[in-house]
C-alpha cells in the first residue's frame, strides 16, 4: 500500500465534495451519463471510487467492484454506495497491489484517476492483468495538452498540484498503449485536455 498517496487522499476526503461536486461534476454530467451507460452485464471494476460522486451516473442493476486507496474517501462514499440500485462492493485497495486473479473482469472504468496514480503505466498494466481477454477499458480522464499555452500552464502547475491532488500533464493515452492495451478510440470532451479513452485487452 502506498501510504503517502493514501494519506494525501485521506486529507482531501472531507472537502472533496465541495471542490468537485458542484462544479466539475455538474459540468460533465451529460458526458458522464453517456460514458457510464457503456457498463455491461458482466463483472465490472471501477477504479478510484472517491466520495462516490460518479455513482449516480451508473446504470442500474450492474455488478461492480469499486476500489479506492483512501479509507476516508470510502467512508464519505458509503451512503451513495448503499443507495446504488445494483451490486456495488467497495474495498480499500492500491491499484499497484490488487489481489484479483488474472482475467477477473469484463470491463474496467476509471474517472479522473490516472492523473493521480503514482506509477501510471504500472497501474494500467495491473488493470490489463485483471481484465479478461477481449475485455474493455473505459477512461474519463484529464491529461496534458499538446497545445500552447495549455501545455506550458500544466507543466508549471503540476509540481504544486501533485502535492495536494492530481498531476496536470499526464500523457495518459500513451500510457494506455505502453501498458499493453489495444487503443480503440479517444473522444475529446474539452479541447484535448478532458477526454474519454476506450481500449481493449487483446482477445
Amino acid at each position: 500500500m502506498d501510504v503517502v498517496t493514501r494519506k494525501k487522499w485521506d486529507r482531501a476526503a472531507a472537502n472533496f465534495d465541495l471542490m468537485a461536486g458542484y462544479g466539475p461534476e455538474k459540468r460533465w454530467e451529460l458526458v458522464k451519463r453517456a460514458f457510464f451507460s457503456q457498463m455491461g452485464e458482466g463483472r465490472i471494476l471501477f477504479l478510484a471510487v472517491g466520495t462516490g460522486l460518479d455513482i449516480s451516473f451508473f446504470p442500474e442493476g450492474r455488478s461492480i467492484v469499486g476500489i479506492d486507496i483512501s479509507p476516508r474517501m470510502l467512508e464519505v462514499a458509503k451512503p451513495r454506495v448503499e443507495a446504488y440500485r445494483g451490486t456495488l462492493e467497495t474495498q480499500v485497495m492500491d491499484v499497484h497491489d490488487m489481489p484479483f486473479d488474472a482475467a477477473s473482469f469484463d470491463q474496467i472504468f476509471t474517472s479522473c484517476t490516472f492523473c493521480s496514480v503514482p506509477r501510471p503505466v504500472d497501474g494500467l498494466a495491473a488493470l490489463h492483468h485483471t481484465l479478461k481477454p477481449g475485455g474493455e477499458l473505459h477512461m474519463f480522464e484529464h491529461t496534458g495538452s499538446r497545445y500552447y499555452p495549455f501545455r506550458l500552464m500544466m507543466n508549471l502547475m503540476t509540481p504544486l498540484s501533485r502535492k495536494f491532488g492530481p498531476e496536470m500533464n499526464r500523457p495518459t493515452v500513451e500510457n494506455v498503449k505502453a501498458a499493453g492495451f489495444e487503443l480503440e478510440r479517444v473522444d475529446h470532451v474539452f479541447l484535448d485536455v478532458v477526454k474519454t479513452i476506450h481500449a481493449r485487452r487483446a482477445a
